[in-house]
């Protein structure tokens, strides 16, 4: 018999509970017993959706972060945290954001904040994690009660559990030395604690274990490769069967190295892989179990099973009970329930699949293997009509959208005048004083803005009060920026609900789901929009905001959009044609609304494209074709205004020292970027590359409730200054502040304001 298994399912919740009940314990309005009671809730009926499965994950479940669970369990806690009293949650949080829970008076009167983990992208997805510390010093102590709890708790529900961690090799990968030492040196001190580990998990009668190691789907240097042999030769005296499991991508280079490693199992991502099956079949030895991503586990599209069939058919006649199968990936990255939507169009819900249903697809698999086609006969049937359905569906391709991307030419993407040409034109404009200030885009999301929101939705309150709500905040926004000083002003963005999502409501070609919520990092949820056609912009989408909010100022007001790359990587995504297609309609419908600003006299204009570093692929011999079409789609949206527009962008949480060569051929007048996390160490490209145009390295955590000091600011501005001219520098916050309260953004900007100053007289 075929065995079914999930490597992982959503956390927050159908109804966002997690991320309720951590912004209720955070601001000191629950206890912290009665966060854990939620999290014990969401594990039992998490564990419930898959009683199906032979196999269900432990461990996946995480109050911020599964990598920062495991920095925990390894005992790897930054310094900054160590010796703190009180539970170990509160140390958690501390690492996660900065500080625990608010008004808890243990921790106002004695611990306050401290600075938080470094965030950035778990390889290829919008999922954020805390990046492990290291140091030559840095050493490891197991601290397996996370695991060994939620292990009991699903034994007494009868769950039939699989412990999840994340492999020692891919745990070093993803952390950064916080000085020059090599984080390979830390293996031998780190394998005894996973030994340690699964010697826990065998006195607890588990069976199976999985260890994620998706750092071998990535181009690994030859002294990773040996520590992958070293690592599980060292674990290869464990009692507790392994199953090894990679995701996002093919083995290519490292395939050998995967099969031959002393395992019990062997999980591909056969989505991305497809093609390396029958390889990795053939490679296995005769008692490994072979596990196969069949569903996949990042994107919303139903699977073709019958065509998935036609290639597992086969491989389970040649493996028999040593075939597995199970999605791709984590069902993190996808919404967890599809009936939840009622609203959303019937013909396109019937081409979807969110978690559950992927489970279900999983089922008919299976049952298909061990019974036969015709014990699923009806479910096959159905599966294949819409499938079809889909496409060939009219609403999905437009010939007018197709006829404009054949017309695209190099032309399209350049400004008329260099850089140095369109600065002294913006400057004699703007006139804008030294270490200009400015704010990435959105302010607070208010309680007054999203009841207003949900009335405009529910129908309570028609469009004539809705645009006067919006109006009214919008007010306000440009007038606390105008007290506080800032040089170059946003309108907040008070009408959108997401910086993607709301540009995808404006597009034809996009559908969009009530409760779609994925996790980004934290308690922070996104709803992605679904891109399942040609795209088009009926009409403007924000000019009528911006100019209303420039009418309440005569400093300059930036119109604020989301750039093409962004749009596309954080939506789920047609799989019908290449993603570089969708990318260019999203550019010719984003150009649109550029030219629609600066005709309407906006002379600044930000085209945030925060994931640009996040599309590249995972192997760096294929950045090249995906940086060529994504930079020239960024330019065919910014570069047809004229030279006195000056066109912003801005990225966060990415590592993009080794892209920055592309970044500045996008030729942005001005870039954001985020840097306060990571003390201007993502500034370490300019040592070597020599940036030519503005750039505003951010200077305020937001995803922090800590409020930086003048003190600090002027030091980081100092840093940035080491690397490029004072004069092409900006001072800004490292990302839009739609999650923080005006409480914390206001004391955090009047110190950014006041440091800007300092920097000017020193200038």
């Amino acid at each position: 018999m075929v065995t079914t298994h999930n490597l992982g399912f959503p956390r927050i919740g159908a109804k966002r509970e997690l991320k309720f009940a951590l912004e209720t314990y955070w601001k000191g309005q629950s206890t912290r017993d009665e966060l854990k009671a939620t999290g014990k809730a969401l594990r039992a009926r998490h564990w419930e959706h898959q009683a199906k499965l032979d196999f269900a994950p432990v461990g996946d479940f995480a109050f911020y972060d599964q990598v920062l669970d495991m920095s925990f369990t390894l005992g790897n806690l930054p310094e900054r945290v160590r010796g703190f009293h009180g539970d170990r949650l509160d140390n958690y949080f501390r690492v996660a954001r900065g500080r625990s829970a608010h008004g808890a008076q243990e921790h106002s009167a004695c611990c306050g904040g401290v600075a938080a983990g470094e965030m950035t992208k778990w390889f290829d997805t919008n999922y954020h994690y805390i990046v492990p510390e290291f140091d030559a010093s840095t050493n490891f102590s197991l601290d397996p009660s996370r695991l060994i709890e939620q292990l009991a708790e699903a034994r007494v529900l009868g769950v039939k559990a699989r412990p999840v961690i994340i492999g020692p090799v891919t745990y070093l990968w993803l952390g950064k030395a916080k000085d020059d030492s090599d984080r390979l040196a830390l293996l031998p001190r780190l394998l005894p604690v996973y030994a340690a580990l699964l010697d826990y998990f065998t006195a607890q009668g588990v069976e199976w274990v999985q260890i994620d190691e998706p750092a071998l789907v990535t181009e690994l240097e030859p002294a990773w490769r040996e520590a992958f042999v070293t690592a599980y030769d060292a674990l290869s005296a464990r009692r507790v069967r392994v199953l090894l499991a990679t995701y996002f991508g093919p083995l290519k280079d490292n395939l050998q190295l995967a099969c031959q490693l002393p395992v019990d199992g062997l999980h591909i991502d056969a989505v991305n892989a497809r093609d390396e099956v029958a390889l990795v079949a053939a490679q296995l030895p005769d008692s490994t179990v072979l596990s196969v991503g069949a569903i996949n586990g990042r994107n919303i599209w139903k699977t073709d099973l019958n065509a998935a069939l036609e290639w597992l058919e086969p491989l389970y006649r040649s493996l028999g009970d040593r075939l597995w199968i199970a999605p791709s990936c984590s069902l993190l990255h996808t919404p967890v329930d599809l009936d939840s939507e009622q609203k959303l169009d019937a013909e396109i819900k019937s081409w979807l699949a969110f978690a559950l249903q992927k489970l279900d697809e999983l089922s008919v698999l299976a049952g298909a293997l061990n019974n036969g086609r015709a014990s699923v006969a009806d479910a096959l049937e159905a599966n294949a009509a819409a499938i079809e359905n889909r496409r060939a569906s009219p609403r999905v391709h437009n010939p007018a959208v197709k006829a404009a991307i054949a017309r695209i030419d190099a032309a399209l993407g350049k400004r008329a005048s260099a850089y140095p040409l369109r600065a002294e034109k913006q400057a004699a404009i703007l006139n804008l004083p030294p270490f200009p200030t400015t704010t990435i885009g959105s302010f607070p999301q208010t309680g007054e803005i999203r009841h207003a929101r949900s009335q405009f939705k529910a129908g309570a309150l028609d469009h004539t009060g809705y645009k006067a709500a919006m109006e009214r905040e919008i007010t306000r926004a440009v007038k606390e920026q105008e007290a506080l000083g800032l040089d170059v002003l946003v309108h907040g963005e008070a009408e959108r609900n997401d910086m993607v999502e709301y540009f995808g409501e404006q597009l034809d070609g996009y559908a969009f789901s009530q409760f779609g919520w994925v996790q980004s990092y934290g308690s922070r949820c996104v709803k992605p929009p679904i891109l399942f056609g040609d795209i088009s912009r009926p009409k403007a989408i924000t000019v009528e905001w911006t100019q209303y909010a420039q009418s309440q100022t005569t400093r300059p007001m930036k119109g604020m959009l989301t750039g093409p790359v962004t749009i596309l990587n954080w939506s789920f995504v047609r799989d019908d044609q290449p993603r570089s297609v969708s990318c260019y309609q999203l550019a010719l419908a984003i150009r649109e609304e550029v030219l629609d600003l600066e005709k309407a006299g906006v002379r600044v204009i930000q085209i945030d494209e925060a994931a640009l570093r996040e599309g590249l692929p995972l192997r760096k011999s294929h950045w090249n074709e995906y940086l060529q079409w994504a930079v020239e789609s960024f330019r065919i949206t910014a570069n047809g205004v004229k030279d006195e527009t000056q066109i912003h962008t801005h990225m966060c949480y990415s590592e993009f020292n080794d892209i920055i060569a592309s970044i500045a051929d996008m030729d942005a007048d001005v870039i954001t970027i985020e840097t306060s996390r990571s003390d201007m160490e993502l500034l370490d490209a300019f040592d070597h590359f020599n940036y030519p145009n503005e750039i505003g390295p951010g200077v305020y955590d937001i995803h922090s409730p800590n409020i930086p000091g003048e003190d600090h600011i002027v030091q980081l501005m100092k840093k940035a200054a080491e690397r490029i001219p004072a004069e092409r520098l900006w001072v800004n916050p490292d990302c839009g502040l739609k999650t923080r309260a005006w409480e914390e953004v206001i004391p955090a900007l009047r110190n950014m304001v006041a440091a800007a100053k300092t920097l000017r007289q020193g200038a």
